[in-house]
């Protein structure tokens, strides 16, 4: 009780500086002088992760003579939430997350589920395509079969998990997605979850061995790679964007600052990509787009449980997820994973929330406060007000011990020794904070891709499933800010890159069967069958190696359509 009153204190204590700085913050946008290059050049990428590699990539396959410029901060690509660490490293397929299957009226809705497979699968083929034209190599560096799982026990929650196996295999993307009941057929999936554990408790789950572990940092890193050998690619490290202006013919004007040469330059450009992760919102906002207007973030971090002997990382092959407790946020959802980072099998356990001010891991302090304008900090009151449960939440994680945390762990991992761990900070995210046209605000749990007016300048904010969905997201983008193109001169390129590109797989098991079977080639990994005439699996149904309850109660003021884990 004594540390949870110290935490209330500090968390007052922050508000009144919070309060106090808000009324002192000058409101005034930095300004932005002329442009060093008469020219401009045709795209300006801020930020150097997966969201903007990824869109490089597109842009430089449909349009090779463009000049792109990349910004970036830090002195690498992908030192941010991109970086393998700082993520779990899921390809979000919807197969494991229960949040994304919620019960209404005692029937599973699996339309979200199905939504994110079916993006997973464009992922698929937009890796698929840059490994087959050698943009990209050797899959197993970024990508590996590992199954997904669900676990859950008590009543409530097996019933609830039964009835989202039945209604999920229905669909020609999950075929192939097991469930069992017995302790003996769960623990040859996942040993380390049952070892242990009381023989008479009753525990469900669904296995997919379609499921896999990525490393979202590699990728960008090859991407990066190939990019680079274009002459009309131009990467900047270690040079930190702190201005932009639109000018009166529509392009912007793009004032950064070399952090290792001390000096400051303006560069014109025609368009302009904002995905620097959580520093996105306050690049946004100095954009000053009506748009820009209608947004706040609420930044949330993530610790793990990291686990490095071998004799327990490597009798662990899954992505174990569970329920989220009750009252507890989507990204809350606990999950015991497998990951293959640094060239090793590791196995990390959580998330365990970390609240703090900062929008980046290697932000400021003060991000939260100088996001905060006349625009948007009535929103974030009412927000705040609408989820207390959510702020209580964040108050329990914050105070959590060594002997708390050891304790969730033993749901998933009974067997567990609290000395065969160490705790890790992950990457830090910004929830989104929106003013719906109704006049409400919402907390949305995922991503979101705003477009000016001219389409001249597009920003990703947001975070879950984020990564893993990079390249539907990016075609998001290009369908926003070049709509004509898109459907004239790029579009049999597109689908070069995408095949399925219009269509969706889940609607066709001959399209399914097809697309799988050439990314399960090319990014080597397992592949199933799905029968034309598709039933639900009444045995278990090896996967193919290509050679070469009741969910948790949602807090208030949510867009149920945004939350990921």
């Amino acid at each position: 009780m004594t540390s949870f009153l110290k935490f209330i204190f500090r968390l007052a204590l922050l508000f009144v500086i919070a309060a106090l700085i808000f009324l002192k913050w000058p409101f005034t946008k930095p300004s932005v002088p002329a442009a060093d290059n008469e020219q401009p050049v045709d795209v300006v990428l801020i930020g150097g992760g997966i969201m903007s590699m990824t869109l490089a990539t597109y842009l430089q396959e449909l349009e090779p003579t463009w000049k792109i410029h990349a910004y970036e901060r830090l002195d690498a690509v992908a030192l941010e939430s991109s970086n393998g660490w700082n993520n779990a490293g899921t390809g979000h397929s919807g197969f494991a997350e229960l949040n994304y299957t919620p019960m209404k009226d005692g029937v599973v809705q699996t339309t979200r589920a199905v939504n994110i497979a079916e993006q997973f699968e464009v992922s698929r083929q937009f890796w698929a395509h840059q490994v087959n034209r050698g943009a990209m190599s050797n899959p197993k560096e970024f990508i590996n079969a590992t199954p997904h799982m669900s676990l859950v026990w008590g009543d409530q929650n097996i019933d609830f998990l039964t009835k989202r196996h039945a209604e999920l295999i229905k669909n020609p993307l999950f075929y192939g997605m097991e469930f069992s009941t017995e302790q003996a057929k769960i623990a040859e999936w996942a040993p380390l979850t049952m070892e242990g554990r009381d023989p008479q408790q009753k525990v469900a789950a669904t296995y997919m061995p379609l499921g896999t572990d990525v490393n979202f940092g590699v990728i960008t890193q090859q991407l990066t790679a190939n990019l680079q050998k274009n002459p009309n690619f131009s990467l900047h490290l270690q040079h930190e964007v702190r201005a932009l202006r639109q000018n009166e013919d529509k392009t912007w004007n793009i004032t950064y600052y070399d952090l290792k040469g001390n000096t400051e330059k303006t560069i014109k450009t025609k368009f302009v990509f904002i995905g620097a992760g959580g520093a996105t919102l306050k690049l946004l906002q100095l954009s000053d787009i009506p748009e820009s207007k209608n947004y706040a973030g609420f930044p949330v971090g993530g610790q793990f449980l990291s686990f490095e002997n071998p004799d327990i990382t490597t009798r662990h092959n899954a992505k174990v997820y569970g329920q989220a407790e009750t009252g507890a946020p989507p990204m809350s959802v606990p999950h015991l994973d497998t990951r293959r980072l640094d060239g090793k099998q590791t196995m990390l356990f959580g998330p365990f929330a970390l609240y703090s001010t900062k929008f980046l891991k290697n932000g400021s302090w003060f991000d939260l406060f100088s996001a905060t304008n006349t625009h948007n900090v009535l929103g974030m009151i009412t927000v705040g007000i609408d989820n207390l449960d959510l702020v209580k939440y964040l108050v329990a994680q914050n105070t959590l011990s060594a002997e708390d945390r050891q304790a969730e762990l033993l749901k998933y991992y009974p067997s567990a020794k609290q000395d065969s761990w160490k705790l890790i900070t992950a990457g830090q995210r910004v929830q989104i904070i929106k003013k719906m046209p109704d006049g409400s605000t919402v907390l949305q749990f995922g991503t979101e891709v705003v477009v000016d007016e001219n389409r001249t300048l597009a920003a990703l904010l947001g975070a879950s499933p984020g990564a893993s969905t990079s390249p539907p997201i990016m075609l998001s983008v290009l369908e926003k800010a070049f709509p004509v193109k898109m459907k004239q001169d790029w579009a049999a390129k597109v689908k070069e890159i995408i095949p399925s590109y219009g269509q969706k797989l889940n609607e066709s098991t001959e399209l399914t069967n097809k697309i799988r079977r050439m990314t399960s080639e090319a990014l080597q990994l397992p592949y199933i069958e799905v029968p034309t005439a598709q039933a639900a699996p009444a045995v278990t149904i090896p996967a193919v190696q290509i050679p070469t309850v009741t969910p948790a109660t949602a807090p208030k003021s949510l867009n149920p359509e945004m939350q990921a884990p």
